[in-house]
């Protein structure tokens, strides 16, 4: 297991942008959603923990998960861990997570929080991974890959701490400075994998390379 020793890097949150930047580092990480009252929850693949994409390929799964937007532009990290574990049946509320994770106005400290927290509730199944550097490595990159993979087909997401600004398949900026968000799915076994964030309910899903992902990460860490 990796772990992050650096928190100071974490960074205070700002809105959700696609398509530009939000200035800023500072204490932890979180980012505001479009609206101050949080959504209604929406069910995706309900007929099971772990759903094939298309038909006996495994290059493609989904985890069948709830989504609810964060309540407030500190909430990130609590939004995130209750998308997670709804993939396992459970219905955890983003206050009592938010109780457990130690956040504040400030965010969510790292992903050393989350994955402590969700061990609470999965019997000790995640683990952190750092990628240290600002920049990741064709070893991170191929470890974020399997580590996605193996996460999704045990129909348990990982949850992401990620810093500044990655583009998404469809060419649109997502850009904080500090976030957490869930990856909830893979496909071309693992290089592109689809995120559910939290902050923004308008548009609560978009996929992504696997090494924009790795080095939107860069500098802090995931829990799988």
């Amino acid at each position: 297991m990796n772990t992050i020793l650096r928190k100071s890097m974490l960074s205070v949150a700002g809105l959700v942008m696609s398509g530009g930047a939000v200035a800023g580092p500072a204490p932890a990480a979180h980012a505001a959603p479009a609206e101050t009252g949080p959504t209604g929850a929406l069910r995706v693949d309900k007929t099971s923990k772990t759903t094939k994409t298309s038909k006996d390929d495994k290059s493609e799964r989904r985890a069948g998960y709830e989504y609810q937007a964060q309540p407030n532009f500190y909430y990130c990290g609590p939004a995130s861990a209750r998308i997670a574990l709804s993939a396992e049946g459970r219905t955890v509320s983003q206050d009592e997570l938010a109780a457990k994770l130690g956040t504040t106005e400030n965010g969510t400290d790292s992903a050393i929080d989350i994955t402590r927290v969700l061990n609470e509730y999965t019997n000790g199944r995640y683990r952190t991974t750092e990628i240290s550097s600002d920049v990741a490595s064709k070893e991170q990159i191929e470890r974020l890959r399997v580590d996605v993979k193996a996460a999704v087909d045990a129909g348990e997401p990982v949850v992401a701490n990620i810093l500044g600004g990655a583009v998404d398949t469809e060419g649109r900026e997502h850009s904080y400075p500090g976030h957490y968000l869930t990856v909830v799915e893979y496909k071309d076994d693992g290089n592109t994998i689809r995120i559910a964030d939290p902050a923004d309910p308008a548009v609560q899903e978009y996929w992504m390379d696997v090494a924009e992902l790795a080095n939107w990460i860069a500098g802090r860490g995931y829990s799988s």
